[in-house]
């Protein structure tokens, strides 16, 4: 009577496709000339940026005890 095959779904193909893809991705990657610039940007052009960025700006703006009307930029 109380039986939950009332909510049983079909499963899609392609999500379980899908799924089965994300899982295993690590088994038919191999290193092109693309993976290795996309993966060179990431992980030093990228970060770099960041770094000469936050080193440009470091101790450039006090946000701390600043009242309506105080000038942000200290120099």
């Amino acid at each position: 009577m109380a039986g939950l095959d009332h909510f049983k779904m079909a499963l899609d193909p392609a999500i379980v496709k899908l799924g089965h893809m994300q899982t295993n991705r690590h088994k038919y990657f191999r290193w092109t000339p693309r993976t290795a610039w996309i993966t060179f940007v990431y992980v030093a052009v990228v970060p770099s940026i960041v770094g000469v960025i936050a080193y440009k700006t470091d101790g450039l703006w006090d946000l701390r005890a600043k009242r309506r009307g105080d000038v942000i930029r200290e120099f």
